[in-house]
């Protein structure tokens, strides 16, 4: 096992969530950090996914000039020019 050396106050923080879910502190560690990389997961591969639909849109020609775009936007707004 590696040791993790933790600011006092985050020790203290982990203690204390740690306690509320009835763990012991590295196992409750251990869940919070693969809690937070799956979202980091999730996260980028709904980025990647927008991407890719934003490249299959300007690929097939569902797409409208930037200035165009800004401009409706101004109007609706009531943003100066």
């Amino acid at each position: 096992m590696e040791t993790v050396t933790l600011k006092p106050e985050r020790r203290a923080q982990l203690e204390e969530f740690a306690r509320q879910r009835g763990k012991d502190p590295s196992e409750a560690l251990d869940e919070a950090l693969a809690a937070f990389f799956d979202s980091e997961l999730r996260d980028f591969e709904d980025a990647v996914a927008g991407i890719q639909r934003g490249h299959e849109d300007v690929s097939e020609g569902r797409h409208r000039p930037a200035q165009e775009f800004l401009d409706e936007l101004r109007v609706k707004h009531g943003f100066p020019r």
